[in-house]
């Protein structure tokens, strides 16, 4: 379920009264909501490019596990953290990149090298470069989705 705008009481304070709109979270929870919707599917939208991608497992397994509206991209693969900060992870036990069942790994210094492919901007930290490239972009279509109330 979204998230629901909390709904205070009134408030006073110096010779200030506050009146809260008791309609407001009914009025406005959707409307909100949808705008969050709208940025989560533009974030996801505009940062495939740059995401990682030999099969296509790593971008459809962030599709399956984000919940739109959420305000929150998560990758639930065992690789996306590593594939994600760019930092090759091996065996703690064999020294291999492919670990067994139970075993655990640890981050050594070497960088991913990304195949480009199939995403030409591949790379690490790909969110953080999708946000810096597209910031404004995904803000003027919120604020204009806002302003159609």
């Amino acid at each position: 379920m979204p998230e629901q705008i909390p709904q205070p009481s009134d408030v006073q304070a110096d010779r200030m009264n506050l009146t809260w709109d008791r309609n407001f979270s009914r009025k406005n929870n959707k409307y909100f909501n949808n705008v969050q919707e709208r940025v989560d599917s533009e974030c996801m939208r505009l940062m495939a490019p740059y995401t990682p991608m030999k099969s296509s497992q790593l971008q459809k397994n962030a599709t399956t596990s984000i919940r739109i509206g959420s305000g929150k991209i998560t990758y639930n693969s065992p690789y996306a953290r590593y594939q994600y900060y760019g930092k090759l992870m091996v065996s703690s036990v064999t020294g291999s990149a492919w670990a067994r069942r139970g075993e655990s790994k640890i981050l050594t210094g070497k960088d991913l090298n990304y195949s480009k492919k199939q995403h030409q901007k591949a790379q690490k930290l790909w969110f953080e470069t999708m946000k810096t490239n597209h910031k404004e972009q995904i803000l003027r279509g919120a604020v204009a989705m806002a302003g159609r109330r």
